[in-house]
C-alpha cells in the first residue's frame, strides 16, 4: 500500500500561518489508511526521522508569495542556510534525511497556501480561509485515489 505523509506546519497564534495545520485537520477527517499526518509549528532537523517509511511526503505551509489560492511544487534535498536556525526548510530537512540515512529521501511536494495576515493574535483571514477551502477540495480529490 502507498504510504503518504502530510506534514503541516505553522503557528496557529499568527493568523494565516495556521493554514498548514488547518489543512491537516481537514484531511484527517477522511480517515484514509494510506495517510499519516504530522503537525508542528516549524520544521526542525529532528523531523528527518519522521520521514522514514513513506513513499511520498507532502509539506503544507502558508505563504505570502505563492499563487492564489495555492501552489504545488516538488521539493528536492538541498543544503541551505536554514541550518543556522532552529527551523529548517523542507529541502534542508530532506538533505538532513539523506545525510543521516545515506539514501534518497522520499519524493516530496510542497503545498503552499496563500496567506495574507501573520501578526501575533490575528485570526484566519477571509481570503486565506477561501484559499484553504480550495486547497482542501483539491487535496481531497487527490487523496481519494489512495483508497
Amino acid at each position: 500500500m502507498h504510504k503518504l505523509l502530510f506534514f503541516g506546519y505553522g503557528n496557529p497564534s499568527r493568523g494565516d500561518d495556521a493554514l498548514g495545520p488547518l489543512l491537516i485537520e481537514r484531511i484527517n477527517q477522511y480517515k484514509l489508511p494510506c495517510l499519516t499526518s504530522l503537525v508542528d509549528m516549524q520544521l526542525m532537523v529532528e523531523h528527518a526521522a519522521d520521514l522514514t517509511g513513506y513513499n511520498q511526503v507532502v509539506f503544507v505551509d502558508a505563504d505570502v508569495a505563492c499563487k492564489i489560492p495555492f501552489e504545488f511544487s516538488e521539493v528536492f534535498a538541498s543544503k541551505d542556510d536554514s541550518y543556522t536556525s532552529h527551523a529548517v526548510t523542507p529541502a534542508a530537512l530532506l538533505y538532513t534525511f539523506q545525510q543521516i540515512y545515506r539514501c534518497p529521501p522520499p519524493p516530496s511536494l510542497l503545498l503552499r497556501i496563500r496567506g495574507y495576515s501573520f501578526e501575533l493574535g490575528d485570526r484566519l483571514s477571509k481570503q486565506a480561509d477561501s484559499n484553504l477551502q480550495a486547497a482542501s477540495t483539491a487535496i481531497r480529490q487527490w487523496l481519494l485515489q489512495c483508497k
